[in-house]
């Protein structure tokens, strides 16, 4: 087990968080007047929940993981940067991450003047195993980022790998799920408790549908969710969000369904891509995307564009590759019908 908490900051171990007065209540009342708020009932004149108890229930039974062990946020990119600040000290303490992944790791690192090491993954886009040992010496590396299924390749890491370097880390291994409900691997929330360092990170944007609403989820040891708790703004989800989120978790049909659908067209769009011409590889994909190399992706992206269908160019990251969302049946024939036409 690791020792959690020598690895926060020390000024925020001994921080005084600020106390909203819903957190300091406790019980029943029929008269509010401890907030400043507008009496005026319109349904949304008081403040939510500080910690989205109700919420949390809810997901807790959906995940079996305990509520203390939840943590919720303005998107995952709220857990990310909270991550930084509770346990790397700015200009000083290191993160890590295996590129090509998500972009958001290295735009927290740097808003918070934490230096990050980068070990690539292999080209099978696996973990370097190896690579990332090698810096386990670094008493200053506090972080590990692995996105699984990753972005943008779309691909899970292997299992044992990722339970093996949580097991000889001494700091917190970050576990990126965003996709996970696309995938067959199982999540990594299975069997939180064997790990104190790990950090789960889920998200209501992809799967579930509710990219607007902005929530995301970390599972954690208590120890983890309870720095988080300490630094995040007193009020960060908001009350929509929190009835939103709840009215979609308490209505599962068609979840289920809607999953399925994206899978199926996946499959067939990814069959659909090998046939072209134009397309060298199609990515096999445990996410709601294709990671797909072109012989010449910048003039497949540019006439795309000029037909109003915007995909992602991420042959920065990975070379002469477009990254394609799953859309419906309708937007995938449009898509194909598209390439097809670049090839006459």
């Amino acid at each position: 087990m690791v020792d959690i908490q020598k690895l926060i900051r020390p000024n925020v171990r001994n921080l005084k968080p600020y106390s909203s007065a819903r957190d300091e209540f406790k019980g029943s009342a029929s008269v509010w007047l401890d907030a400043n708020e507008n009496p005026n009932n319109t349904g949304l004149n008081r403040y939510p929940d500080p910690l989205q108890w109700k919420l949390k229930a809810r997901i807790s039974e959906l995940k079996n993981v305990p509520k203390g062990s939840i943590f919720l946020g303005n998107g995952s990119d709220e857990a990310i940067d909270l991550l930084f600040r509770g346990f790397c000290e700015p200009g000083r303490d290191k993160a890590l991450i295996c590129s090509p992944t998500y972009g958001m790791y290295q735009v927290s690192a740097d808003i918070n003047n934490v230096e990050m090491v980068d070990v690539p993954l292999n080209t099978d886009w696996q973990l370097n195993l190896e690579g990332i040992r090698s810096h386990f010496s670094d008493a200053n590396l506090k972080l590990i980022f692995i996105c699984s299924p990753n972005n943008p390749t779309g691909n899970c890491m292997k299992r044992g790998d990722v339970l093996h370097l949580a097991s000889e880390f001494k700091g917190l291994v970050v576990i990126d799920e965003a996709y996970i409900d696309f995938a067959e691997q199982e999540s990594f929330v299975n069997g939180l408790e064997n790990h104190n360092n790990l950090v789960i990170l889920q998200t209501l944007s992809k799967a579930w549908g509710l990219a607007g609403i902005r929530l995301g989820m970390a599972f954690a040891s208590t120890e983890v969710i309870d720095v988080l708790n300490r630094i995040k703004p007193p009020y960060n989800v908001n009350q929509l969000t929190q009835e939103a989120a709840l009215k979609k978790l308490n209505n599962l049909d068609g979840f289920q369904s809607e999953v399925d659908t994206i899978l199926s067209e996946r499959k067939t769009l990814g069959i659909e891509l090998g046939q072209l011409k134009n397309v060298s590889t199609v990515y096999p994909s445990d996410a709601n995307f294709l990671l797909v190399k072109f012989t010449q992706p910048k003039v497949v992206y540019q006439a795309l564009t000029e037909q109003g269908i915007v995909v992602r160019d991420r042959s920065k990251v990975a070379e002469r590759c477009l990254r394609i969302t799953v859309g419906t049946k309708a937007e995938n024939s449009q898509l194909i019908n598209e390439l097809k036409k670049l090839q006459e």
